[in-house]
Order: C-alpha cells, then sequence, then structure tokens
C-alpha cells in the first residue's frame, strides 16, 4: 500500500500525458487556435465570464502539470479573454496549482532516487536543490523571476528536499506573477489585432508588443544581475553593521 501511494502521483501524471498526447490536444496550444476560435472564446467570457475563467484556470493547472510543453499560449489566451490583470493573476495561481502537482511527484515517486543522485551530482541539480534545502522562499521566489530558469526543475527540487510547503507556494505564485501579466497584456492587445489584421506576420507582433517582450527579457537576462548586484550590497552591509 505505501508503494502505491508513493507512486500514484506519478502514475496520474504519465496517464496525463499520454492522454494529452494520445488524443492530440497538444496541437491546439497555438496562436492559431485563438486566431480560428478567439471570437467564440470572447463570446463564451461575455456570457460566463466566472465559469470561463475557471475553466481555463482548470485547463492551465492539468496542462501545467502534464509538463506539456506550450503553456504560454494559454496564458495570452487568458490574457485576450480577461485581461492583463485577472488573466495574469488567475493563470499564475493555476500554475501554481500545477506546480505543486509536480512537487508531489518529486517528493514521492522520485524522491529518494533523486535525492541519491542529487548527493552525488556536481551540476545543475544539486545547486538547485541545496539552494531551495538553505532558502526555500527566497530561493525559489528569485527562480520564478528568471523565467529562463526551468519550471519544473524547481518544482522536482522542491519535492526532492521536502521543501516547505507554504513558503515554496507562495513564492511560485509571487514569482510568477510579472511574467503571467506581460503575456496576459500581450494576449489582451491581441484581440484588436487579430479583429483588423486575422493572420499578422511575425514584424507587425513585435512592433505592436515591443515594451512587454522587453519585460519579458528584462526577467530572464537582466534582473539575475540586478539580484546578484542587491544579494551583493545586503552581504557587505550586513559585514559592515557586524
Amino acid at each position: 500500500m505505501n508503494r502505491v501511494k508513493r507512486f500514484l502521483p506519478l502514475a496520474i501524471l504519465l496517464a496525463a500525458i499520454a492522454l494529452i498526447f494520445g488524443m492530440g490536444w497538444n496541437r491546439y496550444l497555438s496562436l492559431d487556435t485563438l486566431r480560428e476560435h478567439g471570437a467564440a472564446f470572447q463570446a463564451l467570457a461575455d456570457e460566463h465570464y466566472v465559469l470561463t475563467l475557471l475553466a481555463l484556470m482548470l485547463v492551465f493547472a492539468l496542462l501545467t502539470a502534464s509538463v506539456v510543453p506550450g503553456v504560454v499560449f494559454i496564458t495570452v489566451t487568458a490574457g485576450y479573454l480577461f485581461g492583463p490583470w485577472v488573466g495574469g493573476v488567475g493563470t499564475a495561481f493555476a500554475a501554481t496549482i500545477g506546480a505543486l502537482a509536480v512537487y508531489y511527484v518529486g517528493r514521492t515517486a522520485l524522491g529518494e532516487s533523486l535525492r541519491r543522485r542529487a548527493a552525488q551530482d556536481t551540476g545543475l541539480l544539486k545547486k538547485v536543490c541545496e539552494g531551495v534545502d538553505k532558502n526555500t522562499f527566497w530561493y525559489v521566489l528569485v527562480a520564478r523571476l528568471i523565467v529562463s530558469v526551468p519550471f519544473h526543475l524547481i518544482n522536482v527540487a522542491a519535492g526532492v528536499m521536502a521543501a516547505p510547503l507554504r513558503p515554496y507556494m507562495i513564492a511560485t505564485f509571487i514569482g510568477l506573477l510579472p511574467a503571467h501579466i506581460i503575456y496576459c497584456w500581450i494576449g489582451a492587445g491581441l484581440n484588436d489585432i487579430l479583429v483588423d489584421d486575422p493572420d499578422p506576420n511575425l514584424q507587425s507582433l513585435f512592433a505592436e508588443f515591443m515594451w512587454p517582450l522587453l519585460g519579458v527579457a528584462f526577467l530572464s537576462m537582466l534582473l539575475p544581475l540586478a539580484l546578484k548586484l542587491v544579494q551583493k550590497w545586503r552581504a557587505r552591509h550586513g559585514m559592515d553593521a557586524a
């Protein structure tokens, strides 16, 4: 029975992945889906606002937990339907729930084997596990803000190290929020673009969304440098005070 409990989260996750790819649902994670069905989605959201938002959050959480690539298009769709603030908060919360599912897989089925591997590893896995174990809230928060850090590596590492659940979830939600608001901002802008041009080219999209795209670039490239400078300043300030 203990063995069943240990591997049940992993079995559910693998079943979800097999179902999504087996049914071909991953093909709908593209801009083409929004271009072809955006008007129908918008009408549904206008008629059943809360229900549509909850359904989108459920789909987002399931896709995040199933580790299917392309979930960013759901974030863009949320912005298209609900705007940057409601869409951003809703998808960030749903992503946190999805991350929690992977956390439990890392804590149960994969915990023992990955813990041994992390102890012997000299690369990224060991570094992430040590960071999560040392200061869960700060490390997870920084990792979520830096969108270039592998999302599910943090989830698995937190599960492997049995990180405290509350700081892990709070840091995940807060850290994901800026990027999700930016992507939803892009989705909200698509609403107007697709009305005037049903088949926009990349050049026009880049021109329209230059500032939010620069925001994503800031989170992935400049923010790590800024955070390191803050950490060095705090360490120096602490030494001076001592």
